[in-house]
């Protein structure tokens, strides 16, 4: 993959833990293809309009910022990448594992799938 692609799906990645981005029905709609499902880290399975629809009730914590580490892309097939990282929290230092596929169709880059899943590990 190219440095570039990585850079646009670290972003898009990015992208979706922004509260602004979140709250945003039109903003997510668009990062997700009408077939996506996430595997919640809750054990429940969701499709785009639930997520949707969940995010928007969704009350941001100000004072909480979310970080990406140990960030990995991989082409699975021509115009689809399996990314994963790790996902931690500034106020707790929880982490997630994360897993997203995302592919490339029509110009732009779509999360077709999604899993977080707690990791157990902290800093500290």
């Amino acid at each position: 993959m190219s440095p570039k692609e990585i850079a646009q799906l670290r972003d898009l990645e990015e992208n979706l833990l922004k509260p602004e981005v979140r709250r945003s029905a039109d903003n997510v709609a668009r990062l997700l293809a009408d077939e996506f499902i996430e595997f919640g880290s809750s054990g429940c399975i969701f499709n785009k309009s639930q997520v949707i629809s969940s995010l928007q009730q969704e009350v941001p914590e100000a004072a909480v910022r979310i970080s990406i580490e140990d960030f990995v892309t991989r082409r699975i097939a021509p115009h689809v990448v399996l990314v994963t990282y790790r996902t931690v929290r500034s106020d707790t230092a929880a982490q997630r594992l994360r897993s997203s596929i995302w592919k490339f169709e029509d110009g732009r880059w779509q999360m077709v799938f999604h899993q977080g899943t707690p990791s157990g590990s902290e800093k500290g």
